[in-house]
């Protein structure tokens, strides 16, 4: 027997014996690890014939006839990459020139606006940091924010515009809102 195999076995019984829910009764415990140790020797025998990988997976999960699992997803409304580049592009460069206009109206020390590696960084000083970056496999923008802490974007073709699926907030609204509420200015990014 190999160390290995040792270390597994001696894994198993531990949890044998100090998990009572493993079995009911003390006797039926000693007996299981009699098993265990009378057959530690054979290595092609496992001290869990019922435990077989098939018998993990092959059953079927017993789920309610009422319960709903993950939601289908439409690939219809996937965006093609090369448009995901251009929306997500076109709107991070946008934000990034109104977010740099905005920095010469209000006057908050440590404000500064940085893009670079397709990240765009709005620092606010001891008032928090954005960032927001493109996520092209999920054809999502990201967003951490001080106030709301992670979003993910999707672009929306009926508003025409990246919409947070979990709130329905709009990019450019929640930013508005948040930088406001935090500079104390007004902002218009859309």
């Amino acid at each position: 027997m190999t160390m290995a195999s040792r270390l597994t076995l001696l894994r198993r019984i531990s949890k044998l014996l100090l998990s009572p829910s493993l079995s009911p009764s003390p006797p039926l415990r000693s007996s299981r690890l009699l098993f265990l140790l009378r057959n530690a020797s054979r290595t092609n025998v496992s001290p869990w014939p019922f435990a077989s990988s098939r018998s993990f997976c092959s059953d079927p999960l017993n789920l309610p006839q009422d319960s709903q699992g993950p939601a289908p997803i439409d690939y219809r409304s996937v965006l093609p990459e090369d448009e995901f580049h251009r929306l997500a592009n076109s709107t991070i460069h946008d934000l990034q020139e109104k977010l740099e206009e905005y920095g010469d109206i209000v006057e908050i020390d440590g404000f500064d606006v940085d893009y670079g590696n397709e990240v765009l960084t709005l620092k606010l000083g001891a008032l928090g940091t954005y960032v927001m970056n493109k996520q092209t496999p999920n054809r999502q923008i990201w967003l951490s924010s001080p106030i709301s802490g992670p979003s993910r974007f999707d672009w929306d073709h009926d508003t025409q515009a990246w919409v947070y699926r979990r709130t329905k907030a709009n990019l450019f609204k929640l930013l508005e809102s948040e930088l406001e509420q935090l500079c104390g200015e007004p902002v218009n990014l859309s």
